[in-house]
């Protein structure tokens, strides 16, 4: 792992990933920033980006008129993952690897995080990964449908119960943990170099082609429930200002899925970012604000009222 601390500071010269390492501006755990910089700093990333992107969103708009020639329900999930585990497991940067399956754990620990502290609590299916040949059981595709479900079963229960998400003086946070995935044990081949943008970016259009257009326009769509996921984390912790770390934004504005792969890498960085922004609240470091509302209702209610 790169250590960001031992490069140089040349005043006349600063290292822009030097300055990113040190902002402290967002949470994001070091080893995670180390990784996620060290990819975005590669060579592949560098020259391989501006090639592949334009041509993979050409392939999208190709396989959008192919689609209307074969029929509707035509599709390959289990060719898809295996081929996705493939590529990972030979091309792929360890760096790349190891974030992306971290995603899946992330992502379960904060939909159990929400659906243990909503008013009707609600169950989730986690996926816990724990090497790229996972992949091959259709997780990304079950990722997809894990988010929506969840979100239906969540307003589902709200609404028959006339409840709604709101702040959680001693929110549970016994789900959440620090994935027990190694950087070390992710492929470390000769052609292990392809960063985790430039691997999105070509995984995007595969994942057009071997899916139904329903899947592949859920599974683009499932990003702009960032915002929704945050404003339930918000509500629970009663911190809505950590919402201006979305990009994805507004869940009833359809985007188009030319842009899906760049907006799957701010996915998966505002899913680190708010996983760590509850760890932190879980071990003290970051003050709770529902808590102090809390205390502060119970000052009030405990006051002798104004004769």
């Amino acid at each position: 792992m790169t250590d960001f601390r031992d490069i140089p500071h040349d005043e006349r010269d600063p290292n822009p990933w030097l300055a990113l390492y040190l902002d402290d501006s967002t949470p994001l755990p070091d080893h995670v920033k180390a990784a996620w910089l060290k990819d975005s700093s590669s060579r592949s990333r560098q020259f391989l980006l501006p090639f592949i992107r334009p041509v993979a969103r050409l392939s999208i708009i190709l396989i959008q008129i192919l689609k209307v020639l074969l029929p509707k329900r035509w599709a390959h999930s289990r060719l898809l993952h295996r081929t996705l585990a493939f590529s990972m497991n030979r091309f792929v940067s360890p760096e790349a690897n190891w974030l992306i399956m971290r995603h899946f754990h992330l992502g379960s620990q904060i939909l159990s995080f929400i659906g243990a502290n909503a008013p009707t609590p609600v169950p989730t299916q986690p996926l816990a990964p724990m090497e790229i040949d996972d992949i091959k059981d259709e997780l990304f595709l079950k990722h997809d449908l894990n988010l929506f479900n969840f979100v239906i079963r969540l307003n589902t229960s709200l609404r028959t119960h006339g409840q709604h998400m709101g702040p959680v003086a001693e929110p549970n946070f016994g789900m959440l943990c620090d994935p027990p995935l190694e950087l070390a044990a992710m492929p470390q081949g000769r052609l292990n170099i392809l960063d985790l943008q430039s691997a999105i970016e070509i995984y995007t259009p595969v994942y057009q082609l071997l899916l139904t257009d329903n899947d592949f326009w859920r599974a683009s769509n499932s990003l702009q429930l960032d915002e929704t996921v945050a404003i339930y984390a918000a509500k629970i912790l009663s911190s809505p200002e950590h919402l201006v770390m979305l990009n994805n934004k507004h869940p009833l504005v359809p985007l188009s899925t030319l842009r899906a792969g760049h907006r799957l890498v701010l996915h998966g960085l505002s899913t680190e970012m708010l996983h760590c922004l509850l760890m932190r609240m879980a071990t003290g470091e970051t003050p709770l604000p529902s808590r102090e509302i809390a205390k502060t209702r119970q000052a009030a209610g405990r006051s002798p009222q104004p004769s």
